[in-house]
This record gives C-alpha cells, sequence and structure tokens, in this order.
C-alpha cells in the first residue's frame, strides 16, 4: 500500500509517500480502507519534533484518525463488521496510508444520514468540542469569546455556544473568517491579529466583558482574552495553537475571581467513544455541522501540513487516499 511516511523530525518536507507492505490485523484488530484521514495541528507539531509528548520513535506513519470501510478483522473479531463503515482512532500513528489498523473496540459506525466525510471531521474536534461545552456548563445570554473560532474545534465550539443561547464572540486571525464564523452563529467577529482587537472584544461585549473564554491559541491571545474577563468569569483552556501557553497569574485570577477549567483528567476510553458517538448524532440529526475547509490527497500530506502552519486554513483538514479505498 501507499503510505506517508516520516523518517526524521523537521518540516512539512519530512513527510514522504512510500510503498510498504499492507498491514494484517491481529487479535482483537481490524483493517480499515482509509477514505478519508485526519489531521490535525498537534500532528505538525509532533513532526518538527516538538510535539507535546515527546518525540516518538522512527520512522512512523502520522495519523491517529480514520474513516472506512472495515476490510478485514484479526482473530477474536467478528467477522460480520467486515463492510461495516466506521470512524476510528489508530492508537496515535498509522492513518495516514490506504490502510490503517486500529483495535475494534474503538470503532464507531456512522449514523445513518451523516456523510463519512463530515464523520471523520468529528472525530477528534467533535468529541473535543461537546467535552469542553459539557464541562462550561454555558447559561442563556452568557457573552462567550472563542478564539480560533474558524479552526475545526473553534467552528464546533460557536456551534454548540450559539445553540446554547449564548452571546458569542468568534476570534480568528484575519478578515477572511468573519462571514464562516457568524454563519456558524456567532454574533460578533475579532480580528486578534489587529492591535486594537481587544477594542473589538470590548465593543462587542458592550464594555461588560467576557462570561467565558475558550483559549485554544494560548499565548499573548490567551492571557489577553483572560483579561477581558469579568469578575468571577471563566476559562477553558484546552491548547496552545500559538506555540506557547496562556501565562496565568494566579494572584489576579483569586483576586477577579477567575474560574479556570481545564482538561486535567483525560476521559475514560468509554467516555470517549460516548462523545465521539453523540458528536456523530447530533450531526446526523442537523444540528452541528463539521466545517471541512480544504481536502488534500495523500501524496499532499507535506503541502498539508504546510497549510495548516501558515494559519491560512478554516475548519478541518482532511487526506484523501486514492483508488478503492474510498468508503
Amino acid at each position: 500500500m501507499r503510505a506517508v511516511v516520516m523518517e526524521e523530525f523537521g518540516g512539512p518536507e519530512a513527510l514522504r509517500i512510500r510503498q510498504v507492505e499492507d498491514p494484517v490485523p491481529g487479535p482483537g484488530q481490524v483493517l480499515v480502507a482509509v477514505a478519508y484521514a485526519s489531521i490535525t495541528f498537534v500532528e505538525t507539531q509532533v513532526r518538527s519534533g516538538n510535539g507535546p509528548f515527546g518525540r516518538p520513535a522512527l520512522p512512523r506513519i502520522p495519523g491517529n484518525g480514520v474513516g472506512g470501510r472495515i476490510v478485514a478483522v484479526g482473530a477474536d473479531v467478528d467477522p460480520a463488521l467486515v463492510g461495516t463503515v466506521v470512524v476510528t482512532t489508530t492508537g496515535g500513528e498509522g492513518g495516514y496510508a490506504e490502510l490503517a489498523l486500529a483495535r475494534a473496540q474503538d470503532t464507531v459506525s456512522v449514523p445513518v444520514g451523516l456523510e463519512l466525510k463530515d464523520a471523520v471531521a468529528l472525530l477528534a474536534d467533535g468529541r473535543t468540542a461537546l467535552l469542553l461545552h459539557r464541562q462550561a456548563e454555558i447559561k442563556p445570554s452568557e457573552r462567550v469569546l472563542v478564539e480560533a473560532a474558524g479552526g475545526g474545534v473553534g467552528s464546533l465550539l460557536v456551534q454548540l455556544a450559539a445553540a446554547a443561547d449564548a452571546h458569542v464572540i468568534g476570534a480568528a486571525r484575519g478578515v477572511g473568517k468573519a462571514e464562516l464564523v457568524t454563519s456558524l452563529g456567532a454574533t460578533a467577529y475579532v480580528d486578534y491579529s489587529r492591535p486594537d482587537w481587544l477594542d473589538q472584544l470590548a465593543e462587542a461585549t458592550g464594555g461588560a466583558g467576557l462570561d467565558l473564554v475558550f483559549d485554544g491559541v494560548g499565548g499573548r491571545i490567551g492571557t489577553e482574552a483572560i483579561g477581558a474577563l469579568r469578575e468571577g468569569g471563566r476559562v477553558s483552556i484546552y491548547g496552545m495553537a500559538s506555540g506557547a501557553d496562556t501565562e496565568l497569574d494566579n494572584g489576579e485570577l483569586r483576586a477577579r475571581s477567575i474560574g479556570v477549567i481545564g482538561l486535567t483528567a483525560a476521559p475514560s476510553p468509554a467516555q470517549t467513544r460516548a462523545l465521539i458517538v453523540d458528536a456523530l448524532n447530533l450531526a446526523a440529526e442537523g444540528k452541528l455541522r463539521p466545517v471541512i475547509g480544504q481536502t488534500f490527497p495523500l501524496e499532499a500530506a507535506a503541502a498539508a501540513h504546510r497549510a495548516i502552519e501558515s494559519r491560512t486554513t478554516t475548519g478541518k483538514t482532511l487526506l484523501i487516499p486514492a483508488g478503492d479505498a474510498r468508503g
């Protein structure tokens, strides 16, 4: 099969297409003909050698989320699963390929009425956004800032907060994402690439301050967003797309009674699966719409990483292997 292999750490050019042996499912595993592979920002960090969990062993095939048809199963797996269209995690690697292995227990059938590409776009981002949304316990009319509102997780958070009757302010880099973000339910948009973005934010809240910030950017943007919270507000910190952590002044947080919501404990496998199922069902019911901004063929994985790192992408980025892998 064809696969994208990373043999060294470095720039996007470290991702090279190779012909490799077809994987064979072992006990408890299934083999998926990959129709779509998810790309995440974290995967670009891992490729560069600056991932949040250290440097994995090389060579490796990147990719932790795929969707497609099960074409073979290993021992102790129900053979009736062959032919089922699923989305699944791959255990951290192996997704940028025409065929990928996954544990049978990690697969989730795609509900009727939901396109496979949308299900793949929701596999990681949907479960993350839904978990963050539930943790935040948004109340009607709260003023909610969503950073990176044009991205995969951010675009879903905008929709979920709007559905909770919040006053949603979407923030992203550049004016080009304003139309998308407002179409998802945001009542205002601010461009944090502008030096006066906090003035825009104050205008959007009528000077009342924010009740909640979803901080997936970190760095200066995250720190400044926290400064725009009203006394007693709260911040949900879940990412650092800027490459830097949000700086927290614990003394100031206590003085202003700011609550910090963090992903301190990862959900259990059962909880993760339930979140994925819920996200897919919401999408199948028309209550959640993933934004797929761009797709790339397998051999253009380097270009996909380059686009994500340039901050020019919107929504989710997917790889599409060629041939009969499309489910």
